[in-house]
Parts: structure tokens; C-alpha cells; sequence
């Protein structure tokens, strides 16, 4: 069954005055305080998640399986971006409020805030995605040694996290991947092995702004000018971004999570592109919510 989605208005103001779940009231609470001190999860968020954009596969997964699949018929979710589920978790988190938003690893959010996913006994959010690089057919053709690089990409959740935790501090994308390739001269040293330097061809990466993406575009980006490529970057929806790699108006993204939340582009637009694969392995999809939480499983949002 199909949830409606709702502003992200609603994300910002969520669970306003509520105590943290489990917090004790004073002895001399009001009839209402104790009422609200009782109230189950899911009154005291007015049935809503956090989520992100509506293009997102993992929006999409817990709409139309997680909610029907675990009978959380009278929960929505909150339509937003990447940006606004983050701001709605830092302002409850810093309140000590409940709140339960779709999250993802790798993602700064779990280096600033102690947090837990919920469990999904059902299965339903899967096992581990990878994000995979994908290039606009005869890429090898035109631009070999782009592709080479491109297809020797490939890095670790902990690289990943350091960039987007720079970015997070305040420094913006282009400083924070330049500080980390210089500091990982070996781990990118990889990816350069065999590439010959070029003088100024053009490439366009295609990237969504999220913030894993934002990271590794970035530093794919770096390193591509590192041997003398001329990147523009460009920041689109999910749908635009498959859409510019199949009618080659695009070179390559470095941010397609799959096998699941890109999984109807891939679908859509297969045939018209090439999967150079894995870049990052080892990432999560889920409910996210946090440790102060009293409740450890999406079943346990079921009245």
C-alpha cells in the first residue's frame, strides 16, 4: 500500500516539547505529562519518519514494502533531501527528543551522533549495497586513460567518512577531497596506475547531493585533474544523472547505489550505459534512530 508523502515542513517541527523516550517525569508531573510520558512511539512522533528526496530508492523501499510489509499502516514518511533529514535528526538529537529518520552508511551522522539502526527481521532493506561507477558508452573509446582511472577507483568506507567529516566541519567539497588525496598518496597511487597524463580534455562528472556522493565525486574529480583532465561537475537529481550518462550528454557518476536504490534506473536506461562496478563496498540501508531510543526493531513500531 502506497504512503502519502509529506513536506518536509513537518520534518522540521517534528516532536516538539516531547521528552526522550523512557525519561522520567517529576513528582510533579500534570495528568498531561504523564499521559505523554506513556505515549508509544509513534504518538510521540505523530507517525512520521524523516526521509530524503523522493527520487531515492530507499524511499521508495520503505513506502511501498517496509511500512505495508511490518502492518505500520498509520505511519508516513516525511519528504525532504539528504540536508533536511540531517538538520531534523541534529535538532531533536540535540533536545534529546525521539526521532526515526531512513539512513544510510557510510554517512557523517554516525561519526557525530550515537545512533542505531533498527532491526529489520523481515529482511526487507537487504544486505549490504555497493555504490558502483557508471560510464556513458564509448568513454573507453574517446577518453581511455579517463576510463582506466575511473575503472581503478575504489575505496574503503573509512576513506569515504573522512571526506564527508571535513565537509561536515565546514570545508567545502573541492578542499576536503584535495586535503584527502594528499594524504593518501598510496591508496590513490592505485587508481593512477597505468593512466597517462592528458593536456585538458573535458569530462562532466554527474553526482546527487548526497553527501557520501558529494565526497566521492569530489575526490574523483581531484584526481582526474591530477593528470590533466578538465572536470566539470555537475549536480542533479537521481533521475537526470542516469538519464545524462544513458544519452551521453555526461561522462560518468561515481554514486550509483545498487542493487537496490538505483535499482529501476538501472533498469530503465541498461543497455545504454557500462557498469564499471563497485567503488565502495560495505554500506547499509535501514531505519535509523538514536541510542537514547528505547526500541531496537521496526517491529517494534507496530501498535
Amino acid at each position: 500500500m502506497l504512503k502519502k508523502l509529506i513536506g518536509i515542513t513537518s520534518a522540521l517541527t517534528l516532536t516538539v516539547g516531547l521528552a526522550a523516550c523512557g525519561g522520567n517525569e517529576t513528582s510533579g508531573s500534570t495528568s498531561s505529562e504523564s499521559e505523554g510520558s506513556t505515549a508509544s512511539v509513534g504518538e510521540q512522533l505523530d507517525y512520521e519518519i524523516v526521509g530524503i528526496d523522493p527520487g531515492a530508492g530507499l524511499m521508495k523501499l520503505t513506502i511501498d514494502e517496509v511500512l505495508p510489509e511490518y502492518g505500520l499502516d498509520d505511519w508516513d514518511v516525511v519528504e525532504g533531501s539528504s540536508a533536511a533529514m540531517a538538520a531534523a535528526l541534529k535538532k531533536a538529537y540535540d533536545k534529546e527528543e525521539p526521532i526515526i529518520v531512513t539512513g544510510w552508511s557510510p554517512h557523517w551522522k554516525f561519526a557525530s551522533y550515537d545512533l542505531k539502526y533498527l532491526e529489520d527481521p523481515k529482511g526487507i532493506y537487504g544486505g549490504a549495497e555497493d555504490v558502483n561507477t557508471i560510464a556513458r558508452q564509448g568513454l573507453k573509446e574517446d577518453q581511455p586513460d579517463a576510463h582506466k582511472l575511473l575503472d581503478q577507483f575504489n575505496w574503503e568506507p573509512e576513506h569515504i567518512e573522512t571526506v564527508m567529516n571535513l565537509i561536515q566541519e565546514g570545508n567545502e567539497p573541492t578542499e576536503a577531497a584535495e586535503q584527502w588525496v594528499s594524504e593518501n598518496e598510496e591508496v590513490v597511487s592505485a587508481w593512477t596506475e597505468g593512466v597517462n597524463e592528458v593536456e585538458g580534455e573535458e569530462l562532466k562528472l554527474l553526482y546527487v547531493a548526497w553527501d557520501d556522493v558529494i565526497a566521492s565525486t569530489h575526490v574523483a574529480g581531484n584526481v582526474l585533474e591530477s593528470v590533466g583532465y578538465e572536470v566539470e561537475l555537475v549536480q542533479v537529481d537521481a533521475g537526470p544523472m542516469w538519464a545524462g550518462i544513458a544519452d551521453g550528454s555526461a561522462d560518468a557518476m561515481v554514486g550509483a547505489w545498487l542493487p537496490t536504490t538505483h535499482a529501476d534506473y538501472y533498469a530503465e536506461y541498461e543497455g545504454n550505459f557500462e557498469d564499471l562496478g563497485a567503488n565502495l563496498t560495505g554500506t547499509k540501508l535501514g531505519l535509523v534512530v538514536p541510542a537514547y531510543m528505547d526500541i531496537d526493531s521496526i517491529e517494534d513500531l507496530k501498535e
